[in-house]
């Protein structure tokens, strides 16, 4: 896994300082991570943050703590060559009880900081990537034993293969086709049971996730024109962001805002999330999941996005890289599932049927 993140995903090179955020419970990958860009000749410098920090943060902090980015973080994000970013959860729910108006006001604090690291990310002056150490807690997230759980997720990042590199190789040349397919269309439609929806990809970009940014990947995807969305979505899974689970979320846009949201749980957290800023309402990507070793919901974002079968829509931020305008301080993915037969069309022809590729 480790000569995986730093040979493939940021392919460290000699000088480069990288930054390896993570916690404690991943201490065995962080090693491991370090040694190699070690080995590769890079400058490796390791951020652990300790768990109960992030509740401590927001239950104590006032409204001027809150809206303080330390240097050091920026600096990373701002001026680092590479960063890779091991998630090891101890516990899921840790901002539960708190309030989302403080957790907002966080987020539009750090805007500025993550549109830059997102500007920077498109453009190869940074070269990041986010992956996940399974832990404990993970694996009763996913509803599996902790062995099980392992074997999970690096089996979805091929680290159980031969040769892990070529295995995401041939991930890239099938994805290929799908985004050299989508060049020069305009409008799609996604239709089906939890569906209505259309949207304008019109001069966007589709991007090939192929491993490099996120570890395990597997999707198509781009930022839609942003006043172009209309109709209507009903997320098939639990859409989970700040700690929060809310279930049973449907959508309703018109000239690309949400103008109606509705939640079986947590509606009024996606309501405040929803009000985060002027960009919140709208969409930063369209995506389709294409990565059919991930076949179970896990509660995880950095597996689910992926199932095979699905597509998802991410509210706020779009990446720059896909000619995306949308800036926010959120990124919100909610999920659907396409197996029910589900249909994705682009300009009158049909790409996408019942989570299968078509074309």
């Amino acid at each position: 896994m480790a000569r995986l993140l730093v040979e493939y995903s940021v392919n460290v090179q000699r000088g480069d300082r990288v930054a390896i955020l993570s916690s404690p419970a991943a201490a065995d990958l962080v090693r491991e991570v370090y040694a190699r860009v070690l080995e590769r000749g890079g400058n490796p410098l390791v951020f652990l943050r300790l768990p109960g920090l992030d509740e401590i943060f927001f239950r104590m902090a006032n409204d001027d703590q809150l809206a303080f980015v330390d240097p050091v973080s920026k600096l990373v994000y701002e001026d680092f060559e590479a960063l890779i970013n091991i998630r090891a959860l101890e516990n899921s729910r840790e901002l539960s009880g708190i309030d989302p108006a403080r957790q907002r006001l966080r987020n539009q604090a750090m805007r500025p900081t993550m549109q830059r690291y997102m500007e920077r990310g498109a453009s190869g002056e940074l070269k990041w990537n986010g992956t996940l150490f399974p832990t404990p807690a993970s694996a009763q997230d996913a509803d599996m034993s902790t062995r099980d759980y392992e074997d999970f997720v690096y089996g979805a990042c091929f680290c159980d293969r031969e040769d892990p590199v070529a295995e995401w190789q041939r991930v890239h040349d099938e994805q290929e086709r799908v985004v050299q397919w989508f060049k020069g269309r305009d409008q799609v439609k996604v239709i089906g049971p939890n569906a209505d929806l259309t949207l304008s990809v019109k001069d966007r970009i589709f991007i090939n996730s192929d491993g490099h940014h996120n570890m395990p990947s597997g999707e198509v995807f781009t930022g839609p024109v942003e006043d172009s969305a209309n109709g209507w979505v009903r997320f098939t899974y639990p859409a989970i962001y700040g700690g929060r689970e809310v279930e049973g979320v449907e959508l309703y846009f018109e000239a690309g805002k949400v103008v109606k949201a509705t939640a079986q749980k947590n509606e009024t957290y996606l309501l405040h999330m929803l009000d985060t800023d002027e960009g919140s309402r709208y969409l930063g990507e369209f995506a389709i999941g294409t990565n059919f070793g991930i076949q179970k919901f896990t509660r995880n974002i950095l597996f689910d996005e992926k199932i095979g079968g699905s597509f998802h829509l991410a509210l706020g931020a779009g990446y720059p890289d896909t000619g995306s305008h949308n800036q926010s301080a959120i990124h919100w993915d909610m999920i659907c599932d396409m197996r029910d037969g589900g249909e994705i069309w682009a300009d009158g022809e049909l790409l996408y049927k019942g989570g299968a590729f078509v074309i």
